[in-house]
């Protein structure tokens, strides 16, 4: 049976290298899309399996396309794959309802079994990559539905943190210095009642901050 895959990548030479993996196998790309919002398009029109997406792209980020998917395709199986090992990234990417977060310099044998375990309906998820998030999705705080006081600026550096930017990543986009930046940070976990930034991450997806 083939396996129907939609393909989400900014950089052509990314989905030319995935052609070429997925050749002469039971996978068939039969999409692909450029960018975020000509994926939201291409899913609404074809007859999918699996979609695999980047998770960073210029137009639409790829962690809030899987979320828009997820509400009108609650049943479609999505793999992220990223060159970035950001643990922000994977929490978001659980708390979202990805199928699995797969890294871009994986072996080819790896991402086959992947989008063959997703087409399933199967979890591709790891024991490891779930250890690192199971702590942040089970916090007490993060199920409690809490008014916290959180300043303007707060929220936009945490905003900023659960997109997966780093605090000098965080400095320049608010044109803050790093110092500013960390002492929001400090602030933040402690206002909203969590220990680390993978955890703040999960709470601003759950208060849709993001």
């Amino acid at each position: 049976m083939t396996i129907r895959v939609l393909i989400a990548d900014d950089h052509e030479v990314v989905r030319c290298g995935l052609r070429s993996l997925f050749a002469d196998t039971d996978i068939e790309i039969v999409a692909e899309a450029g960018g975020g919002k000509e994926a939201l398009e291409l899913v609404a029109g074809t007859q999918l399996d699996v979609v695999i997406m980047d998770v960073r792209m210029p137009d639409l980020d790829g962690l809030n396309v899987l979320g828009r998917i997820k509400l009108d395709f609650p049943d479609l199986p999505i793999l992220m794959i990223s060159t970035y090992n950001n643990p922000t990234y994977v929490a978001r990417a659980v708390a979202l309802g990805a199928a699995g977060y797969v890294l871009k310099d994986c072996e080819r044998e790896r991402l086959l079994a992947a989008v063959r375990k997703a087409a399933t309906g199967e979890s591709v998820w790891t024991r490891e990559e779930l250890r690192r998030v199971t702590g942040a999705l089970a916090t007490p705080r993060l199920n409690a539905n809490v008014e916290v006081p959180l300043t303007q600026r707060e929220s936009e550096v945490l905003r900023q943190l659960a997109l997966g930017l780093t605090n000098k990543e965080i400095a320049q986009a608010l044109h803050i210095s790093y110092e500013t930046v960390k002492e929001h940070v400090q602030h933040i976990l402690r206002k909203i009642g969590v220990t680390d930034r993978t955890q703040a991450a999960v709470w601003a997806v759950r208060n849709e901050l993001v």
